[in-house]
């Protein structure tokens, strides 16, 4: 255990996290929605800080990332818990297991080690992933900060819901965030997630101001977020309020592996394609279909002449660009390597 950051106490020996939007009012003994985060007589304390629940080294573009240091590899960490209930959700297992069971468990890993062992595999950055990093932040700021010592990039693969405190203390630390998009209204992130969407939308912004790499990411359920009001509203959102160039990843739901949702089928590949259609329409210069190996989608071409300039095939990554740039044209295609 160790003491948490970012809360307040309160009458009665309550406490109020301040990690995520969803503030929650914590009784003794009792924790957060996130199953990790636990009141000690008046104190909060994180229940998982060194306890690693998952440790692997991944291709980047499983994250996924096409525009952050393409084609290398990142050592990609969790712990267990998540402040969203996503009934979606592939990682269900680790994500929501503390608050099915109540246990709490992972192997003990310094952030030192954490440093050796994203250097000794020859990886470019850390990956802070598989469950939400924001409910273990006092964890990922310490590994955060032994990596920027390091010359490693530091990326976040995250809902969004963290508070503009959480934020604020994240960015010095942040290089890049591919941030789950869900849907564009309320009614359906608090029935899929729990959660609401102004805070995510507000926390894009803030992270695209102070010069973080974005990606965005939008699981594509039938029946649920494919509808193409959605698709033109969020495509219109990352034009409008981040950047034209700012990658957009639609990506396959399946059902197989989904926590509540079993039931839904596949989702056809004509949804994706047509979510990717109307992000070229309005404006969008790159987007992506995900979970679709050989689909013609996962490519790069030149926004400017349409210029094969990489691609990829799962996460077999083949580029034909000339220093971040099309061969063809001479294009910026926005590469941060």
């Amino acid at each position: 255990m160790k003491k948490a950051i970012l809360y307040k106490k309160l009458e009665g020996k309550k406490v109020q996290c301040e990690v995520c939007n969803h503030k929650c009012v914590i009784a003794p003994k009792k924790r957060g929605v996130c199953g990790v985060r636990e009141n000690k007589d008046g104190d909060l304390y994180s229940l998982v800080y060194g306890k690693l629940i998952a440790e692997h080294v991944d291709p980047i573009e499983k994250k996924p990332f096409f525009h952050f240091l393409p084609g290398s590899n990142s050592l990609s960490i969790a712990t267990l818990g998540c402040n969203f209930r996503c009934e979606n959700c592939q990682n269900w297992d680790i994500s929501q297991g503390p608050k099915l069971n109540g246990k709490v468990f992972g192997e003990a890993i310094a952030p030192e080690k954490i440093i050796k062992d994203t250097l000794d595999n020859h990886c470019k950055s850390i990956a802070y992933t598989y469950t939400e990093p924001t409910v273990f932040i006092e964890y990922a700021l310490d590994v955060m900060k032994l990596a920027k010592k390091k010359d490693l990039k530091n990326i976040w693969v995250t809902n969004g819901y963290m508070t503009k405190k959480a934020l604020k203390l994240i960015l010095p630390y942040l290089d890049a965030a591919n941030v789950d998009l869900k849907a564009f209204d309320n009614k359906t992130y608090l029935k899929l997630c729990g959660a609401k969407l102004d805070p995510i939308l507000e926390n894009l912004k803030e992270m695209k101001k102070n010069g973080i790499w974005l990606e965005v990411t939008t699981l594509v359920i039938p029946g649920i977020s494919d509808s193409e009001k959605m698709f033109k509203d969020i495509a219109k959102f990352i034009k409008n309020k981040l950047s034209k160039d700012t990658p957009w990843h639609v990506s396959s739901f399946s059902p197989d592996i989904s926590w509540k949702l079993q039931n839904i089928p596949l989702t056809p590949i004509e949804s994706l394609i047509k979510a990717r259609d109307i992000g070229i329409k309005e404006g969008l210069e790159y987007v992506y279909t995900g979970n679709t190996p050989g689909e013609d989608g996962e490519n790069t071409y030149c926004p400017s002449c349409k210029e094969l300039v990489i691609e990829r095939f799962g996460y077999a990554v083949k580029r034909f660009d000339k220093n971040g740039k099309c061969s063809k044209c001479g294009y910026n295609i926005g590469l941060q390597e």
